[in-house]
């Protein structure tokens, strides 16, 4: 695509290149959120704790010949620094990074940063530039006091009470989704603040919680609450206001299909040799489906159990029908990467070796940049050259 009319010509350089920030986060949805400013060229400087480091280097198993995978899936390309926040020389060094940053990311219990004189207020009347953002569980009012983990905000906030079995028990989603989300809105937020101080000069106190992010990303789901007044329940892989849109059993096990208008249904019911489906004013449309689920689903899995999942998948595919199985984590990768999507990259060590592979960011760009690459950093391994650094 040419160049727009009035733009710079294309470049190579990372987006976040010559971006600082200070990372005073741990576990996940902090470090994921710095990992992504990291990978998209941004400097990170992770400050942890002596001996022990961040909570998930010691989670496992599994372990990877270099650590632990948890805290591996979040901190590639970071820089990491031992520093004891009970001393007052470590102190006053993290104090010197955090007023040389353009960006600090902190997830400590609402108050406790301010406590060692690093909060917003007294960091920003000396680094008016500083983007400032805090992740907690429940905010920083009345919540203020309660333990943020991923698991407990996916009870609270409602995740769990619409994931599993309509006549079964609650069920977490299989990853911390919650952490995820709120990584990814802290991002959002810094990405828009760094775009407001080009102009204003001035940064940004931005606060980020778990519920929000949950509540946030509820979307269908809560506002059939706000607006119609209904609370959604469990209905176990089924949509509420889509059919079919499930997994259907076919001869060998399940497959998954997705009909999302009118025609896919047509189509769908041509493939399985009952085209009268889409006719019966039964299931002729999306709300009648839904309404009639009970007695389409049967005449739909009756048709499907005469071939296997592959063989249906394949002709219903070929028509433009959504479809595919339920793959294992391992699958899903090689299936990526059979589509051309590249979902994985290399790390390397300081050395320049190649130690591990990872999920790249989701993002492509063009033009294209040189990815960074880094491994992540064993705990304190650039403790000293920080300190050089910040000591000049």
């Amino acid at each position: 695509m040419p160049a727009q009319p009035g733009l710079p010509p294309s470049s190579a350089v990372r987006p976040l290149e010559g971006v600082l920030v200070a990372d005073f986060s741990r576990v996940l949805a902090g470090p994921l959120a710095t990992m992504t400013l990291a990978d998209l060229g941004a400097r990170v400087v992770k400050v942890e704790r002596p001996e022990a480091g961040d909570d998930t280097r010691s989670w496992g198993p599994p372990f990877s010949p270099t650590g632990s995978t948890y805290f591996e899936s979040v901190n590639r390309n970071k820089e990491s620094v031992c520093l004891d926040l009970s001393d007052a020389g470590d102190l006053a060094a993290a104090r010197e990074l955090a007023l040389r940053a353009d960006v600090l990311v902190e997830n400590f219990k609402p108050g406790g940063m301010a406590k060692l004189g690093l909060g917003y207020d007294e960091l920003s009347a000396e680094n008016p530039g500083l983007i400032y953002a805090s992740i907690s569980g429940f905010g920083s009012a009345q919540g203020a006091s309660l333990p943020g983990y991923d698991f407990i905000v996916q009870a609270v906030g409602g995740l769990m009470s619409i994931t599993g079995e309509a006549d079964g028990s609650p069920y977490k989603a299989g990853v911390a989704l919650v952490d995820v989300l709120t990584a990814k809105d802290a991002t959002i937020g810094i990405l828009a603040a760094l775009n407001a101080r080009s102009s204003s000069g001035r940064g940004s106190l931005l606060e980020v919680n778990l519920l929000s992010s949950l509540q946030g990303a509820l979307a269908n789901q809560a506002q059939a609450y706000l607006g119609a007044g209904k609370v959604p329940g469990r209905m176990g892989n089924e949509h509420p206001s889509i059919v079919p849109y499930q997994l259907l059993e076919c001869a060998d096990g399940p497959l998954a299909i997705a009909c999302g208008n009118d025609g896919q249904f047509r189509r769908l019911a041509e493939v399985l040799g009952r085209p009268e489906l889409a006719e019966d004013p039964r299931f002729a449309t999306n709300s009648a489906r839904v309404e009639h689920r009970a007695e389409l689903i049967p005449l739909l899995e009756q048709a499907l159990g005469t071939a296997t999942a592959a063989v249906w998948q394949d002709k219903l595919v070929g028509v433009g029908v959504p479809a595919g199985p339920v793959a294992t984590i391992d699958a899903g990768i090689e299936y990526a990467d059979s589509l051309g999507l590249q979902p994985t990259i290399d790390v390397q060590d300081a050395a320049g070796r190649t130690v591990g592979r990872q999920v790249r960011h989701p993002i492509s760009w063009t033009p294209a940049f040189e990815p960074r690459s880094s491994a992540p950093p064993a705990l304190g391994q650039h403790t000293d050259s920080v300190l050089e650094w910040l000591r000049r």
